[in-house]
Order: structure tokens, then sequence, then C-alpha cells
């Protein structure tokens, strides 16, 4: 035992020689190099003084950046996420500063922008060093493990380590849009080499696609896989009437708002309760331990926010160096990709400059590196259920399309992290077992405006009398909304001055991808198809024909809701079938998607779905994006779930259900959105809640249900009450909109 600890102690301090000898030997070259960088007095020294002040320099640094930085990084968590990556370069050069003051005699001496450079090139390098020196010790490696959980241990006494010989522990990982046929071809042609080697392994996992809710974008989906519910939830955005507010999924407090309801319909507190930890999601499915998770940054209190990810991170300089690099390479990297774009020309394509390529390289780059992190620690410390949501993909994919080269190469590199992860498996306390899932895909197609020339808003305005754009009256689609005006109107189309800010009895239109919403402010309740056609005659009539709409929802006062296309066409949502009439195209699933939507209290006036071409698969979004998710048509609508060998299977849960469900009601019918028929598939994020919530039971026993008066331990910082009140916030996040 006592040479054992001398054997550690001894690689130990070899490590830490070898890394400060490369740093001293990264400074010499550097002061070499940069003209405004020096080590030497004004008169010039001897080598082997120039040397001894390299090393003094190098290990002073060194010095500060373990002391000083994680206490920096902890006093700057207030700190915006974006503004902290970006000051991840000025802090290790302030620290480079006083380290050359620190060298003897005032032989250091650096220029600030100087100073960045250096101490940024040598994180880098003593980064890399001290990698190689363990990337091959795996009793290194498996001492980090235990130092990791002993201390995680120490800081939560209560909590139990099965070891892994006990229950295993579950990693949830949600590929952020990622389709379940973009999975299969990335497999099959190299692009994930982990996903195919689970998928070919005999003993590896299963795959299976799952149907989205109409609305098929993270907010809905998310909410439901985490919280067992997204009743209500109509779109990524929505008008709520009677508090005027414009509910948006990436808003932290519309996040906290829909978990809080969700917790409230559900009485439960969520997928994760039970020693479970969020990462980089939109909610916190009942977690104790968070990171990047949005609803609870709308928290306010000492322990209610979910920044500790940061800090956990970016308290390691060489984490911080090597994150700000990759981000700054990330954001060439995507100018690059949008100048070649614009130079071949190529369509469909949509405006990517601003500070697009920031909010991408945040995505891709610092999101990924730290929900990877986080996942990793919680495994070190035995944590029974992990959710972690990777978002890179789906940036991507909205601007590049979701079929493009730059989107599979951002498949590639979230394929190298599943591979740590999993190798990580393989050396934690307890085992684990790993689960990939989707929370929608996305669809490839123009935009709207790109094709028909006028937005969606425009279209409306046009179709209801009202001025619009100059840009817009000029298109032969506002051209036929005016045609169409004309005729119900018997009198010319007003105005052609510029569009005016909306007055109260103007519609509120809002886009999810291909999914539009549209809401008369001024009319309580639900808006009648009546009311809406005595105020605005053309404007049903208008959408319904337009060739870049599918399908209309409205709501009558004689026949009920009735879904509208081209042509006339109308059909009573309860008479709605798969395949037929104005749902032709939009495949099995879409009339139960329908009137599921047509129940939410706060469903839109009316409802608006994009055209699908099933022989292209395209729709046409009513937002700037190429790729996009929200509403019905396509690859949108078919996530994927891929789980281990020996968990049951989906189907077999839910068929399970559904013979319980028809056999308290005593009849062979089901629910709907509750469950299905065994060949009818996984459909709902509901369904998809309960093969995980089934999954965690099976291996750990049931999770904790949320009590009559609120949370099961509800003093947890996290735990949003069904009686807390929540001030909405109508400001928009432009950092975390993965809808």
């Amino acid at each position: 035992m006592g040479d054992g600890r001398w054997r550690t102690a001894g690689a130990a301090l070899l490590r830490v020689i070898v890394v400060w000898a490369v740093s001293t030997l990264t400074m010499l070259a550097l002061a070499g190099i940069l003209p405004d960088f020096q080590l030497q007095s004004d008169d010039g020294d001897t080598v082997t003084r120039t040397a001894f002040t390299a090393a003094w320099g190098a290990g002073a640094f060194g010095l500060l950046s373990a002391l000083v930085w994680p206490v920096l990084v902890r006093a700057l968590l207030i700190v915006p996420a974006l503004v902290l990556g970006a000051l991840v370069f000025f802090l290790n050069g302030s620290l480079l500063l006083i380290a050359v003051r620190l060298i003897p005699d005032g032989r250091g001496d650096a220029a600030p922008e100087t100073a960045v450079v250096v101490a940024a090139v040598m994180s880098a390098v003593a980064s890399a060093t001290s990698t190689a020196l363990t990337v091959r010790d795996d009793e290194a490696y498996r001492r980090r493990l235990s130092r990791l959980a002993d201390r995680r241990r120490r800081r939560f006494p209560d909590h139990h380590d099965p070891g892994r010989d006990g229950p295993p522990g579950t990693v949830f990982l949600q590929l952020d849009g990622v389709g379940h046929d973009v999975l299969v071809r990335a497999a099959a042609e190299g692009l994930m080499p982990t996903v195919a080697g689970w998928l070919a392994d005999s003993a590896g996992h299963r795959l299976t696609p799952w149907r989205t809710d109409w609305s098929s974008q993270t907010g809905a989906s998310q909410l439901a896989i985490l919280h067992g519910s997204n009743h209500d939830v109509p779109a990524f955005r929505w008008y709520e009437k009677e508090t005027r507010t414009v509910m948006v999924s990436s808003r932290p407090a519309s996040a906290l708002e829909m978990q809080r309801r969700a917790i409230e319909r559900t009485r439960d507190g969520g997928l994760l309760t039970v020693d479970g930890a969020s990462r980089g999601n939109l909610f916190s499915g009942g977690a104790g331990q968070l990171a990047l998770v949005l609803s609870m940054a709308a928290r306010r209190g000492k322990g209610r926010r979910s920044r500790g990810g940061y800090f956990a991170y970016f308290s390691d300089p060489a984490n911080a160096t090597r994150t700000a690099l990759s981000f700054v390479a990330e954001v060439v990297r995507e100018i690059g990709q949008s100048t070649r774009a614009r130079a071949r020309k190529g369509t469909p394509r949509v405006k990517r400059g601003g500070l697009y390529p920031f909010i991408r390289a945040f995505s891709t780059v610092v999101g990924r590196d730290v929900v990877v992190a986080a996942v990793l620690g919680d495994m070190f410390a035995g944590r029974t259920a992990v959710y972690a949501d990777l978002v890179a993909y789906d940036e991507v994919a909205h601007h590049s399309g979701p079929h493009s080269r730059d989107a599979d190469k951002v498949l590639a590199r979230l394929d190298r992290s599943l591979a740590l992860i999993a190798k990580i498996a393989d050396h934690t306390p307890r085992t684990y077992r790993i689960v990939l899932l989707s929370d929608h895909g996305q669809s490839p197609g123009e935009t709207f405006a790109g094709k028909y020339g006028l937005t969606l808003k425009d279209l409306v305005r046009a179709g209801s009398g009202l001025p619009v754009p100059r840009r817009a009256q000029r298109t032969r689609s506002a051209s036929e909304a005016r045609d169409a005006l004309r005729i119900a109107l018997h009198r010319p189309v007003e105005g052609q001055e510029a569009e005016h800010p909306a007055k109260p009895s103007d519609p509120v239109v809002l886009a999810s991808g291909n999914l539009g919403l549209l809401s008369f402010p001024d009319i309580e309740g639900r808006a009648s198809r009546e009311q809406i056609d005595r105020r605005h005659p053309a404007l049903l009539s208008t959408l319904a024909n337009h060739p870049g709409i599918g399908f209309l929802l409205v709501h009558g006062e004689k026949r009920g809701s009735v879904v509208l296309g081209p042509g006339g066409v109308e059909v009573p949502v309860g008479e709605l079938r798969d395949g037929e009439g104005p749902l032709a195209n939009f495949g099995v699933g879409a009339a139960a998607a329908v009137r599921r939507t047509d129940t939410f209290p706060h469903v839109a006036d009316v409802m608006v779905n994009s055209m699908y071409d099933p022989a292209t698969g395209t729709v046409h979004a009513f937002e700037e994006q190429i790729g996009s998710h929200g509403g019905l048509g396509g690859e949108q609508s078919r996530p994927f779930l891929l789980w281990p060998r020996g968990m049951t299977d989906p189907l077999d849960i839910v068929a399970a259900e559904t013979a319980d469900s028809a056999q308290a009601a005593g009849t062979a019918g089901t629910a709907e959105g509750r469950a299905v028929p065994h060949g009818g598939g996984l459909v709902g994020a509901e369904a998809v809640h309960r093969v995980l919530a089934r999954w965690l039971h099976e291996a750990s026993g049931p999770q904790v249900p949320l009590q009559a008066e609120g949370f099961a331990g509800a003093d947890r910082a996290d735990a949003p009450f069904p009686g807390d009140t929540v001030v909405r916030d109508t400001s928009e996040t432009p950092l975390r909109d993965a809808g």
C-alpha cells in the first residue's frame, strides 16, 4: 500500500514537472516570436538567466491559474454565458500579466493584447501535455474518477452509490432535431460510427421512430418527455388573450410557466425527481442537479439558477481556453461556409449574418462542451438518471439545411461526444445504460417568404384589407389576396402606405416553423369562423387557397371546429381521416394530432399548416429557416428512440398500457394521446415519457410523485409549485431558441 502511494505521488510530481518544463519552453518560444513579449532585461541576459525567468513566469502563471481562476469564474457566474465565454481570453491574459510582473528584477513584460495570445497558447499547450501524459495511464484515469466520486460523496453524504454490481444508472442523451431517417443515414454513411456500432452489435442497441404531436418542436416534446404532459402547448410560441402575453418556449419565464402547468396537471415532479440531473434542457424534469436549464434561469435566490455547470467547466483554465479557441474557430467556420453558399448561389438559402455566427458557435461549442462535461461529472458521481440536450445539429440545420454538409459535420462531432460518454461509462462507479433520442426531426424546404415573396403576416394583412409593405404589394401572392378581397368587398383595397404599428384590432400572427397561428386580441375567447368572416370576409379563403398553405383549423359556431383546404374543402374535426381531404399528404396520425390540439384552451383562432410535398419531403417555413419543424409534414414529425437491448421494448410498454386502458374503460378502444395499439408505433411525446419512466422504474424503483401540497421534499430550490407566482418575461432570449 505504501509503495503504491509513493508511486502515485511520484507519477503526479513527474507530470507536474513535465508540464512545467513544456510551459517554460512554450514561453521562451513565444518570447522569441512576439515582439511585445519580453523575458529579458533591457541590457540582455544569459541563456541560463532567460530560461530561469521563463520557468519562474510559467510556474507563476500555472499557480495563479490553479488558485485564482476558479474564484474568478465563480464570481462571474452572474455574467451571461456568451459574455463569459468572451471574457475567458481577457481573464487568462490578465493572469499572465500578473505572472510576468512577479518575475524578479522586472524582467517580464508584455503588452495587454500580447498577453492574451500568450496565455491562450500556454493554457492550450499545458492542457494537451497533461492529457497526453495520462491518456494511456488507466490507473491515473481510474484515480481521477475515484477522486471525483469521493468529492461528490463528501458534498452529498446522503447520496448512495450502488456500485457497479447495483442497479444501473441511465443517461438520456437528446440529439435535438435529429430525425430518425437522418440518424440511419448518418450511421450507414460512416458519419456516426459510434451509433453505427451500437446498431450493428447484436448485444447493442435497438432503434425505433416515434411520432410527434402536431407541435413538433422542443418546447412541446421535451416538456412532455420530462414532465409527462404538453397539454395546451399548441406551438413554440402562442398568444394568450387573457393576459395579452406571447408565450415563447425559449424565454425563461415562459418555460417556467409551462413547467409549472405541466406539474400541476400531472401532479408529478418529473422524470428526474429521484437523484436526477438536467443538463442543457428547457425544463428541469424535477432534477436536483441543474446546468444550463432554461426554466430555472427565471428563478431568483441562492441555488435557484442553473449556471453551476459553467463553474464546474470553466474553473479549469485549460477547459476555458480550449472552448474559447474552438468558439472562435466555429465562428470562422460559419462565416466561411455561409460565404461559400452565397458564392455558389445555391438554393434554398437564408441570411446567416449578424449575430448568427456567434449564436451558432455558442450552441455547437460552448453548450456542447459544458453539457458533455456535466454529464461526465454526473456519471463519475454515480447519479441515477441524467437527461441532457445537445442542440448543435438543430441550430445548424435550421440555417444550412438538415441534409447539408454543414449539418453532417456537426453530426460527426456529436458522435465523438457520444463515443467519449460511452468510454467513460466503462470506468464509472456504477454501470450506465445510454439511451439516445430526439425530440423531433427537421423538414427541408424553401421558406414561405422566399418562395412567394411575402411573409405569412403579409398575406394575413393583405387578406384582411390591412396595409402591407411595398415589397409585398408587388408579389403575385399579394396581388391574389387583393383580388380576392376586392371580390369579397366589392371595393378597392385601401392604402399604399408603409406598414404601421399593430392596432388592437389587428390580428397577432406568430410562426413556429411551418406552423402559423392567428389570434384576434379584441375577440374574447376563441374567435369563431363566423366572427372572422364578418370582419375579414376574404381572409380564410385567401389563406386556404394559397399554394403555400396545406390546411387551416378554425372553430365554427354551427358545425364546431373544421379543417379548411383549397377549393372550398372543409371537413369537421370529428370526421377527419388520415390520407383524406386536406390531410391527404400528411401521413398517419395527422387527424388525431389536429383533433387533440383543437381541445387546447390556448389553441389559436386560426391554426395554419404549410403545404407538404411528399415527393420531395419539403415544407415552407413561416420563419427564416430552410430546415424547419413545428407543424405537420415530413421528417420533422419522425424523431427516434435508441435504447440498449435488455430494456423493455417501448412498443410492449405501450401495448400493455393499451390493454390496461381498455380493461379499465370496459372497451377495446383507447384514450387518444395516452396509448396506441402495438402495431401503431410510439405516438406522442407523452408516450415517450411513460416509456422512459418505466425504464427508470424497472432499474431503480418508482420515482417520487408530486404530493397534494407540492413536491415531496419541497424545500428544493428548483421545485416550482403549482401555487407559485410567475412573472412573465416578454423579452427574447437569442441564445437558446431550440424550437
